[in-house]
């Protein structure tokens, strides 16, 4: 099985080393990665100027644009017999509406709308704790078995989000969950004509069985999204 690992937060990011070796589990790993963090991108695309790339060994592409270009050109030009793109993994959650302002889940759905199976994974990171890389891989490789293998049916990608903390050595369950519907809680405040936000993205409110609920409950979980 060949598979391209990419991410929002460039391509010398730890989170995207430990999906690197998470991946090379499953099959062989080419790299397409952003040059520079892309976070809170979203779905853009570069159409209309040349795109650089830098190849600095074989099976790395470090993609002077956006996420959702790196799954782009490894279809269309740079492994265009792949089989799974897998975007992550992201220092923070992407939970409910954070679907759409991510870049990595970003890069999930451009694979999905060009026909390619396509997982974006995320670390939640709970107040006070820090991301334990070493525990977000054992919890991806005893995870992702069970996602890889099924059919996954026409645009659908799926979003995987692991709880805080986490330790490796615990048996973590999967739930398949629907995204949560509810806004944020956050506001603006202003400072001499700048607006800065502010918000606790822990406090955010969530309905029960949703893919927060389930994050902020201690377990993994599992959004198969459609585009």
């Amino acid at each position: 099985m060949k598979i391209v690992v990419t991410n929002d937060d460039g391509y010398d990011h730890p989170g995207l080393s430990a999906l690197v070796e998470v991946a090379a589990h499953f099959g062989d790993v080419t790299v397409v990665a952003p040059a520079t963090s892309q976070s809170y991108g979203g779905h853009q695309v570069t159409v209309r100027e040349p795109i650089l790339v830098d190849q600095p060994s074989e099976n790395i592409y470090v993609v002077h644009a956006t996420p959702a270009d790196c799954s782009r050109l490894s279809i269309k030009a740079l492994v265009p017999d792949v089989d799974w793109i897998m975007a992550g993994i992201n220092p923070g959650a992407n939970l409910g509406s954070d679907v759409y302002q991510s870049g990595t889940v970003a890069a999930a759905r451009e694979a999905a709308i060009l026909g390619v199976r396509a997982v974006a994974v995320s670390q939640y990171i709970a107040a006070g704790c820090s991301v334990d890389w070493t525990a977000a891989r054992a919890q991806l490789i005893r995870c992702l078995p069970a996602l890889l293998t099924p059919p996954l049916a026409p645009g659908h990608f799926l979003s995987v989000n692991l709880p805080s903390p986490i330790r490796a050595e615990d048996s973590l369950p999967h739930h398949f969950c629907p995204l949560d519907k509810h806004p944020h809680r956050y506001r603006y405040v202003e400072d001499r004509g700048r607006y800065r936000y502010e918000g606790v993205i822990h406090d955010r409110p969530r309905a029960p069985g949703s893919d927060v609920d389930v994050c902020f409950g201690g377990a993994i979980s599992v959004s198969l999204l459609e585009i």
